[in-house]
Parts: structure tokens; C-alpha cells; sequence
């Protein structure tokens, strides 16, 4: 019985997408499937650095790292790692991506039915290919949801928010080993954008809400990629010198998952419109999302304790990685005072420790 069970187990693999905001919303289709059928076992193929985001997501059974840099085609690569995919059986196969490359796998791997949106001239690749109304489907969390479902005009009428799961021990090891204090609140700062600086708050005026901050009775935690250690280098540097034990600058010094499980105590996290903002929303953290050149009418912080910031310039969004004009006003003219009122609300509404 028990063995019949198993070959009419439902085995999806999804291909995920590469990056890390996209990667947290791609949760809101697991979360999908498993409500459609509980028992359905659910991995997903994507670059492994996105193995902390996947370790955090219940849904998800197992990981399969591709060896394909984003960007690279690799058609024998993608050959060969579909051929021995066949072993795993995989009933359905889910490409979130809408490149010809990233249905590859699925192919090679013979997976009998493969689905999808249409796009790169992929169609010969699936058997469900999907032709998107963007119109209808203005979300990009409601485009990959939609794929759990048989084809529909219309997004699922209820899609769940990206939620992670955080092991306390994992964040006690991590407070340990970078040797934080978490007594005070905490307001995390994620400064970086691997868009382009045309997504950056300047290091300024950060630091001015970092001084607010601090004056208030919080502790800062700044965190970031390697290509983010520069701006938390010159943003503490601008905190004054009798703060700025309240101020740590955790830029490039975390891993992701180091970063992801500290994120957790926070009680507050301002960021630019990045990866590190839809993880600290999948985490139910209040949100304070800064816009630049881009918008959140594709791709908002999923949780409902958000402040979503941006001027209302006439060039904006431009969705360019710099700007085309050179003075970033979009940015510069964001004052400051806006995200202190910002947090200072959100911070009003919930408990001091979560």
C-alpha cells in the first residue's frame, strides 16, 4: 500500500529563478502546491546560493544546485544534468524563469509534463506553455502561483505570503559569533542594490536615520554583499562618534544564511528595493522600502506592515541601473525625516520584541 502510495506521489521539480528577491517570492508557489495537495514532494534547481532561502522553506524537500552561472547557456551541460535527472522521476516539472535555456533540463530530463509562460521561442520545450496577460497578471508573485493551477484567465484568488522558517539555535550561533547585543531594539539597514546605485539611498542620508535612531533608543545593524562593504564603510563613518557603538556594520561580513537568521530579531529593517527587502518580508518583519528608479507595482515587499517610499519626480521610475540624468533626485530628494516618520509608525504597532 504503502509503495503504491509513492508512484502516485505527485514529484514536482521547479526551476527556480537567480535572484534572491525572486527566489522568496517563487515560496508563494510552493506554499501553493502543498495546498493543492499536501502530499506532493517539491524540489527546486537553482544556483546554490540560494540553498539558505530553500534550507528556510518547509515546502521544499530537496535542493539541486545548477552548475550554469545566470546568463550562461551551457546546452551540454544542461544535457547531461537533465539525463540524469530521469532517475529522480519527476511527475511535473515548473519553469518560473522565461528563458529558453532554463526549459532545458525539464526537456532533457523527459519529465512528462513541463509548464510554463511562454517566451524565448520555448513553446517546443513545454507541454503547458501559457500565454501571459500582464494586464491580469500585474504581480510577479501572481505569475508564479498561477502555474500550481490548471490554466486560468485570472490569478489564484488567494496567494499566500513567502514566510521562512528560522531555527532559534541557528540565530542564537550567529548573535555568538559576530558578538551582538540584542537587548536594545533593533533596526536592520540594508543600503545595497546589486541593480545599480540608481536604487540606492545615499550613504548620508542613512546615516542621518542611523543618528535619529540611535538618539531614540535603537541599535543599527548594517548588512550587505561584498559589493556592499564600501557604502556601510561610508555610512558609519557619517554616524557620530558617540553613537556609533549602537551602529554595526555587518556589510560583506555575513553569510546569506548568517544574514537571513540575525534579520530575525530585528524589529525594524529599512531597505532599498532589493533582495534583502523581500527576505525581510518573508521573515514578517515591518518593512520600510525605498524606491528609486523602480516601482513596487511588479514586485512589493510581501507583509503587511510596509511603508513604501519614493518622490514623485517626473522622470521616475526609469527602472535604469544609473541614472540617465545624473543627478539621482529620485534618491537625494527622499529626505531622510520620511524614513524616521516611517519607522516610527510601523514601530508604534507592534510589540518591542516580536
Amino acid at each position: 500500500m504503502e509503495q503504491e502510495k509513492q508512484d502516485n506521489q505527485e514529484n514536482i521539480l521547479v526551476i527556480g529563478p537567480s535572484w534572491i528577491g525572486d527566489m522568496v517570492m517563487a515560496q508563494s508557489l510552493l506554499m501553493t502546491l502543498k495546498e493543492r495537495n499536501h502530499d506532493c514532494r517539491i524540489s527546486v534547481m537553482a544556483p546554490a546560493w540560494t540553498r539558505p532561502l530553500l534550507e528556510r522553506m518547509p515546502q521544499v524537500e530537496k535542493s539541486i544546485d545548477a552548475p550554469m552561472k545566470h546568463g550562461e547557456l551551457k546546452l551540454g551541460t544542461r544535457r547531461s544534468l537533465g539525463k540524469r535527472l530521469k532517475s529522480e522521476a519527476f511527475t511535473s516539472a515548473i519553469i518560473l524563469p522565461n528563458s529558453f535555456k532554463s526549459a532545458l533540463v525539464p526537456f532533457h530530463a523527459s519529465i512528462p509534463r513541463r509548464i510554463g509562460w511562454r517566451g524565448e521561442w520555448r513553446n517546443p520545450l513545454l507541454t503547458d506553455c501559457r500565454k501571459l496577460d500582464k494586464e491580469k497578471f500585474p504581480l510577479m508573485v501572481q505569475r508564479f502561483a498561477a502555474l500550481a493551477d490548471p490554466v486560468s484567465i485570472n490569478p489564484p484568488s488567494k496567494i499566500p505570503k513567502p514566510r521562512l522558517h528560522i531555527d532559534s539555535a541557528n540565530v542564537a550561533i550567529a548573535l555568538q559569533k559576530f558578538g551582538l547585543d540584542h537587548t536594545r531594539k533593533i533596526t536592520v539597514i540594508c543600503p545595497g542594490a546589486e541593480y545599480g546605485e540608481s536604487k540606492q539611498w545615499p550613504s548620508a542620508h542613512y546615516a542621518t536615520l542611523c543618528n535619529s535612531l540611535i538618539t531614540q533608543g535603537w541599535t543599527v545593524w548594517i548588512f550587505g554583499s561584498s559589493n556592499d562593504v564600501t557604502i556601510g564603510q561610508a555610512i558609519l563613518s557619517n554616524v557620530d562618534s558617540d553613537k556609533r557603538m549602537n551602529c554595526k556594520n555587518l556589510a560583506g561580513k555575513t553569510s546569506l544564511a548568517e544574514a537571513i537568521d540575525l534579520m530575525s530579531t530585528a524589529q525594524a529593517i529599512v531597505s532599498n528595493d532589493s533582495g534583502l527587502m523581500h527576505i525581510a518580508a518573508a521573515l514578517a518583519k515591518p518593512v520600510v522600502a525605498i524606491y528609486g528608479s523602480t516601482s513596487p507595482d511588479f514586485t512589493p515587499p510581501l507583509t503587511k506592515r510596509v511603508k513604501l517610499l519614493s518622490t514623485d519626480i517626473e522622470c521616475r521610475p526609469c527602472f535604469k541601473r544609473e541614472c540617465p540624468f545624473g543627478h539621482q533626485r529620485c534618491l537625494t530628494e527622499l529626505d531622510p525625516a520620511r524614513v524616521i516618520r516611517a519607522v516610527d509608525e510601523l514601530a508604534s504597532t507592534i510589540p518591542t520584541k516580536e
